[in-house]
């Protein structure tokens, strides 16, 4: 596996990366601060993402993190990776299940990647 440090300084290059290379794991906790912040910021301000009882009277288990959020958080594994964000061109996710965040302990997002294909032609990598 290769690796180059994840502190911004690098870029990795193309031919810095080989199929099959692991990122580093990453790790993001969420607590229900973070999703109030986050609901302001993004102007989400669904009764799901903060309020307990009306989350549960809908049918979910918790209050749940925002689908862009919890998008936002996993792109970070990349650009990390990566070290320019301005590198990644395309990104898509598939939501399996909500992240269901608890008040007393709130909840991790744990993202990892593994490079699937390397285009030498276009220069460009999947994860």
């Amino acid at each position: 596996m290769s690796s180059l440090p994840s502190d911004h300084t690098s870029v990795r290059t193309f031919d810095s990366v080989s199929v099959g290379d692991a990122l580093p794991p990453l790790t993001v906790h969420v607590d229900r601060a973070r999703l109030v912040q986050y609901a302001g910021a993004s102007l989400d301000r669904n009764r799901i993402h903060w309020d307990e009882p009306f989350a549960k009277r809908v049918g979910l288990p918790d209050v749940i993190a925002h689908g862009m959020f919890t998008m936002g958080s996993a792109v970070t594994l990349v650009t990390d990776w990566v070290g320019d964000a301005g590198r990644v061109v395309e990104y898509g996710v598939r939501f399996t299940r909500p992240v269901v965040v608890p008040y007393d302990t709130g909840a991790d997002i744990e993202v990892s990647g593994v490079v699937k294909a390397a285009d030498p032609e276009t220069k460009r990598v999947t994860v």
